[in-house]
C-alpha cells in the first residue's frame, strides 16, 4: 500500500510525476479546479467583506470523492498544482475538502518536471502561500463583480451572450481604436528616387540621401524633378564609413514572447501556443526514458535562466560550435518594474535532448514549438554576432546617393536562431563592391518612385499581445484567453490574421465607455494590476482593493440600469435572396468570422459562406468561376463556385493569365523573399516586387 498521495492538475502530469516518485506513491489528478465560484448565480457576498461564495464544480463530484477515499489510505498527502496563483488557489481547495491543515508541509511546487527536479521539491514541502491564494481569489471576485453586473445589463440593452471584463474590453477598446485611426487615416505622397551604379566589376544599388550634404525629403513629383535637372554624368564616391557592428542575442523566452514568435514564426494562436506548451512542460513519451517534461513551466514574464542549466548549455555550445561561440561577459539585462519573475524563463529542462533527438516521438506542431525555444534558449547564450557595415555616398553636382551593406564577420548566436518581426522581412547579406573614396562609378538607371504614406497596421495576434504586455495590462496566464474570448462573444474578428472590430464591439464598447469609463481606462487598468500582484507579494490586503473598486462601479452601475437604453442591432442585407425560401438574406457574425443567412430564421436555417469572385476561370470544369474562401481555422483558400460538383481546390491565388511556356494555370506562391508567380505544371517561375 502506498504511503503518499499526490494531488495534481492532469493525467499527463500525474503519469510523468509517479514514474520518478516510486510505489510509495500514489499520484492522482484534480482535473484542475474541483471548486470554484457558481456560475448559475454571481458567488460574491458583497455585503459580507467579498466572501466568495465557493461550491463543488458540476460534475467533479466524482473525482474529489475518489480523492477523499485515496487519502484515507495514506499517511500524508501532498498538493503539487502548478506553481502560480491558480495553482496555489486549487492547492487550497483540494486542503479544504480533504480535511488538511493549510499551515502543514502539504504543498510541493516545481518549474521543471523532471527527475532531478521532482525529488528536490519533495525535500523541501511548504505550506500554503495564503498571498497566492489571495491575489487570485482578489482576481476572481473582481472579475465576477464586473462581469456578473455588467453582462446582464449587455443582455437586456443588446442581445443575449454577451459579456464584459477588465481585460477585455481594454483590448477590444485598442483594437476599435486602431481601426478608427485606420479609417481616418489621409494618405500623404512622397517619392524617393533609386539608383543602380557600377564599378568596373560589380554593380550595387544606392538611393537618394539629400542635397549639399543635408538630408532632404522629396514630398512630390516637383522636387524630384529639381533632383533630377541638377544630375550630369559624374558619379563620384564621396565618402566611405567601414564600422563593425555588435549584435547581442534575444533574451529566452517568456510567455508573451513565446507567444508573439510563435505566431510569426509558425503562424500559430496564442491559445494553440499555451495547449502545445503546457503537453511539452507535461510530460512526453520519449522511449527508454519514458515520459519525461520537456519544458519548464510555460507562464512566467521572467527571463531569468538557473545556473545549472547555464553550465549546461555553455558545455553543449563549446562542444558542438567552439569556445569563441560562448559569450564571454554576462549580460547585465535591466529588469522590467511589472515582471514578478517567480519562475524561470521558458526553456527545454534538458539542452541535451537536441530537437532532432526528440523529433521521433513529438508530433510536428510539438517539435516545431519544441525546436523554437531550444534555439532560443542556446542562441541567448551564446556570443554576439559580429557584423562588418559599410556606408558609401554618392556624389553629383551636391546631390547625394547612400548606399549601405554589411556582411557577417562572425555569425556567434546568429548561427543557430535569429527573432522574427512583425513585418516577416527575412534579414539577408547586402553586399558593396570596393569603393574607395574619390572613385568614379558609372550610372547605370535613375528610377524615381511615387509612395504614400501608411496607416497604423491593425493589430496581429502577436502585436496585441505585445502593447498589452507593454501597457502592464493582464498577465502571462490571461493573454491567450483574453484573445480567444473576444473573438467567441464576436467583439472582433480576424481578417488576414489582423483584428478588425465588428459593428457588435463598437456597440458593446460604446455602452462600457459612457456608462463605466474606469473599465477602459488603460492607466487605471495597469493600476489595478499592479494593486493586485501587491497581494501577491504580502503588500495589502485584497478586500480593501475590491472595495476600494467597488465604491465608484456601484455608482455607476446604479445609473447604468437607469440610463441605458435598449440597442438594436440590425442585421445588414447581403444583397441576395435566399435560394430555400425567397427571403432576403442578411450578414451575421459567427465564431469563424462573417456569414450569410436566411433573414426567415428559425423557419429557414440556410447559410451559405461569403466567397469574393477573383476573375479567374476554374481551370478543372471550365464553367466556374474561381472564388476566395475561408476554412474553419480563418485560412484563406481558392475553390471553383460549383463546388460540390466541382472539387477544385488551391491554397495559392490562381492568377488570370495562362503560363506562356506550358499554357497551365499561374499562381502567386508566397516565397521567404515575398510573392513570385509559379506554374502548377511546369517549372516556369518570375518574381514579383
Amino acid at each position: 500500500m502506498a504511503d503518499y498521495l499526490v494531488i495534481v492538475e492532469s493525467p499527463a502530469k500525474a503519469k510523468t510525476i509517479g514514474k520518478y516518485l516510486g510505489k510509495k506513491y500514489i499520484v492522482k489528478a484534480s482535473m484542475g479546479h474541483v471548486i470554484d465560484l457558481p456560475k448559475s448565480q454571481m458567488g460574491v457576498d458583497i455585503e459580507g467583506g467579498f466572501h466568495p461564495k465557493y461550491i463543488t464544480i458540476r460534475g467533479k463530484g466524482p473525482i474529489l470523492k475518489e480523492l477523499k477515499a485515496a487519502a484515507k489510505k495514506v499517511k500524508k498527502i501532498y498538493l503539487a498544482a502548478d506553481p502560480d496563483r491558480e495553482g496555489e488557489a486549487i492547492a487550497w481547495h483540494l486542503a479544504h475538502s480533504l480535511k488538511i491543515d493549510e499551515k502543514s508541509d502539504c504543498r510541493v511546487v516545481f518549474n521543471e518536471i523532471t527527475k532531478q527536479a521532482i525529488k528536490d521539491a519533495f525535500k523541501t514541502p511548504r505550506p500554503i502561500n495564503m498571498d497566492l491564494v489571495d491575489a487570485q481569489q482578489a482576481r476572481r471576485v473582481l472579475d465576477r463583480l464586473v462581469g456578473y453586473n455588467i453582462s446582464p445589463l449587455l443582455w437586456k440593452k443588446v442581445k443575449k451572450g454577451l459579456s464584459a471584463g477588465r481585460v477585455q474590453s481594454v483590448a477590444v477598446k485598442m483594437i476599435i481604436d486602431r481601426e478608427k485611426e485606420v479609417q481616418s487615416f489621409i494618405p500623404e505622397e512622397y517619392w524617393s528616387i533609386s539608383a543602380s551604379f557600377k564599378t568596373e566589376k560589380d554593380s550595387f544599388e544606392a538611393k537618394f540621401y539629400g542635397i549639399d550634404q543635408k538630408k532632404a525629403e522629396l514630398k512630390s513629383e516637383n522636387d524630384v524633378k529639381d533632383v533630377l535637372s541638377r544630375l550630369n554624368d559624374s558619379f563620384v564616391v564621396e565618402n566611405v564609413t567601414k564600422k563593425e557592428r555588435k549584435r547581442n542575442p534575444v533574451l529566452p523566452f517568456t510567455t508573451s514572447s513565446l507567444q508573439q514568435e510563435a505566431a510569426r514564426k509558425l503562424n500559430f494562436r496564442a491559445k494553440k501556443t499555451m495547449m502545445i506548451a503546457q503537453q511539452l512542460y507535461e510530460g512526453i513519451d520519449i522511449g527508454k526514458e519514458g515520459t519525461v517534461g520537456l519544458i519548464t513551466y510555460m507562464r512566467t514574464d521572467s527571463t531569468r535562466v538557473s545556473e545549472t542549466a547555464q553550465a549546461e548549455v555553455n558545455e553543449y555550445i563549446q562542444t558542438n560550435f567552439g569556445a569563441e561561440y560562448l559569450q564571454t561577459e554576462k549580460r547585465q539585462v535591466k529588469k522590467d518594474k511589472k515582471a514578478q519573475d517567480a519562475h524561470e524563463a521558458i526553456r527545454p529542462t534538458s539542452v541535451f535532448k537536441d530537437p532532432k533527438f526528440v523529433k521521433s516521438y513529438l508530433s510536428r506542431d510539438q517539435f516545431r514549438l519544441y525546436k523554437l525555444i531550444w534555439d532560443r534558449l542556446v542562441a541567448s547564450l551564446m556570443a554576439p554576432a559580429i557584423l562588418d557595415t559599410m556606408s558609401v555616398d554618392i556624389n553629383n553636382n551636391g546631390v547625394t546617393f547612400r548606399a549601405t551593406g554589411s556582411k557577417i564577420k562572425f555569425p556567434g548566436f546568429m548561427k543557430v536562431y535569429i527573432e522574427g518581426n512583425d513585418d516577416g522581412k527575412k534579414e539577408e547579406d547586402r553586399l558593396l563592391p570596393h569603393l574607395e573614396e574619390g572613385m568614379s562609378v558609372d550610372k547605370e538607371n535613375i528610377e524615381p518612385n511615387q509612395h504614400f504614406t501608411q496607416p497604423p497596421p491593425r493589430y496581429t495576434e502577436a502585436r496585441l499581445v505585445k502593447t498589452l504586455e507593454e501597457l502592464g495590462i493582464g498577465r502571462p496566464s490571461t493573454f491567450a484567453p483574453t484573445l480567444d474570448t473576444i473573438q467567441r462573444r464576436g467583439y472582433v474578428a480576424l481578417e488576414d490574421k489582423r483584428f478588425i472590430p465588428t459593428e457588435l464591439g463598437e456597440i458593446v464598447l460604446q455602452l462600457i465607455s459612457e456608462f463605466f469609463p474606469e473599465i477602459l481606462d488603460v492607466e487605471f487598468t495597469a493600476k489595478m494590476e499592479s494593486d493586485l500582484d501587491s497581494i501577491e507579494e504580502g503588500q495589502t490586503n485584497w478586500v480593501s482593493i475590491i472595495d476600494h473598486f467597488y465604491q465608484d462601479f456601484e455608482k455607476h452601475l446604479q445609473i447604468a440600469e437607469e440610463e441605458m437604453k435598449e440597442v438594436e442591432i440590425k442585421d445588414e442585407p447581403a444583397g441576395e435572396d435566399c435560394e430555400l425560401c425567397s427571403h432576403e438574406m442578411v450578414y451575421k457574425m459567427g465564431r469563424y468570422g462573417k456569414f450569410m443567412a436566411c433573414s426567415n430564421f428559425p423557419d429557414c436555417r440556410n447559410t451559405k459562406a461569403i466567397v469574393k469572385d477573383i476573375g479567374v476561370k476554374c481551370p478543372t470544369c471550365h464553367e466556374g468561376n474561381i472564388v476566395e474562401r475561408k476554412s474553419k481555422k480563418r485560412r484563406t483558400f481558392f475553390g471553383c463556385d460549383n463546388y460540390p460538383s466541382c472539387e477544385f481546390i488551391s491554397w495559392d491565388k490562381p492568377i488570370s493569365r495562362p503560363c506562356p511556356k506550358c499554357n497551365e494555370m499561374l499562381v502567386e506562391k508566397k516565397t521567404k523573399k515575398g510573392v513570385n508567380v509559379q506554374c502548377t505544371k511546369c517549372d516556369y517561375e518570375e518574381e514579383t516586387n
